[in-house]
């Protein structure tokens, strides 16, 4: 195999997970760029059929549906439908997310409930429906997106925000121990922890904590509209195959400050 065909995505059904914009658009388009067929879901679905719009463009089959993977109805929907349509599950990948930004005296329970809630059991739910259907093909990718904000503590300067910080957290443990449970199904679990990227989400946060994110990050710029397609390309490819438990870091740097 050669190594276009070893990053070659042709032929593989995927499901992202708040796929309407942002990270999860990128990820979904670099999917298709690469040859696959991508099901995007979240809890708009106005915005999953705008983005699945204009990925179709690129020769792509797509589907757009509604799911809040909170609700473990609403996510057994997205695997049926996918099977459905496509047949199969090649790669998952949890993008959904949510954050609340509140100093860690002040965070209301039911904000850090929602964000664990989104984050944590939101990727648990998805996981475990995409993955039965991944066990009876004896194959597939799982790609859990994290955080920088997921390693260790968080100058509050740039986050104030402790419940996504901790969901990111358990993210990556929730990886590394799914990737040891399923590595004998054939299944590859591994994560990505972006750095600052200027989406809805993390815009906010960017305009409030530039100069501090900048100064935290060795080559000085947030990442932009291309830098998570490698990464998330290569696990979700035969190139990576031979990797699970992992996490890759697209920060620009910042873990090693």
């Amino acid at each position: 195999m050669n190594v276009f065909e070893l990053f070659s995505l042709k032929g593989k059904t995927a499901i992202v997970t708040g796929g309407g914009r942002g990270l999860g658009e990128q990820i979904a388009t670099a999917f298709v760029e690469a040859g696959a067929d991508v099901v995007l879901c979240s809890r708009k679905k106005a915005v999953c059929e705008e983005a699945a719009g204009r990925i179709e463009a690129l020769g792509a089959k797509t589907l757009a549906l509604e799911c809040d993977v909170t609700n473990r109805a609403q996510v057994d929907r997205i695997v049926e439908e996918t099977v459905k349509k496509f047949g199969k599950i090649d790669i998952l990948v949890n993008n959904s997310g949510a954050t609340w930004g509140a100093p860690a005296e002040e965070m209301p329970a039911e904000a850090w409930e929602k964000v664990m809630n989104v984050n944590v059991t939101g990727t648990f739910h998805m996981s475990q429906a995409a993955g039965k259907v991944m066990i009876k093909q004896g194959h597939g990718k799982i790609i859990n997106i994290s955080s920088v904000a997921g390693l260790g503590g968080v100058d509050p300067r740039i986050m104030d925000t402790i419940g996504y910080n901790t969901s990111k957290g358990a993210i990556i443990t929730f990886t590394k121990d799914l990737a040891a449970k399923w590595g004998r199904y054939g299944i590859n679990v591994n994560a990505i922890a972006p750095g600052f990227f200027p989406t809805k989400m993390a815009r906010v946060i960017i305009e409030r904590g530039k100069d501090p994110i900048l100064e935290a990050t060795p080559l000085k710029r947030f990442g932009n509209d291309h830098d998570l397609k490698g990464a998330a390309v290569f696990l979700a490819s035969a190139a990576s195959d031979y990797v699970t438990g992992d996490v890759l870091l697209v920060d620009g740097g910042m873990h090693v400050l």
